[in-house]
């Protein structure tokens, strides 16, 4: 199982990213997928989710409004469009999945929103 992001960068409150995540090594139209973030000192926090078919999402309510998770089940791609990015969104985005009874993680890709 591999999950590699990508997409982050440094941008400008207000401004606009979009992650993405390649999956390779399973099944992934048979999996929920989830985007999460850890901030300097905090614990990793769920961002986002989508379930196999990408018919159903969950956003945390900070990002309510602002983030959109997708997935395209024919390139094995989960995606993380991210708009109004305010300073507090600054983390490292990490995509996850579960697969039996194991969780498998990306490396992460750095995020920071700054002026």
């Amino acid at each position: 199982v591999q999950l590699v992001e990508s997409g982050g960068g440094l941008v400008q409150p207000g401004g606009s990213l979009r992650l993405s995540c390649a999956a390779s090594g399973f099944a992934f139209s048979a999996y929920d997928m989830r985007w999460y973030r850890q901030a300097p000192g905090s614990e990793r926090e769920l961002v986002a989710s989508i379930n196999n078919a990408g018919g159903l999402t969950y956003y945390t309510d900070s990002v309510k409004g602002r983030f959109t998770i997708s997935r395209d089940n024919v390139e094995s791609t989960v995606s993380l469009q991210m708009n109004n990015l305010k300073p507090e969104d600054t983390a490292v985005y990490y995509c996850n999945t579960d697969l039996y009874v194991a969780s498998y993680w990306g490396q992460g890709t750095q995020v920071t929103v700054s002026s």
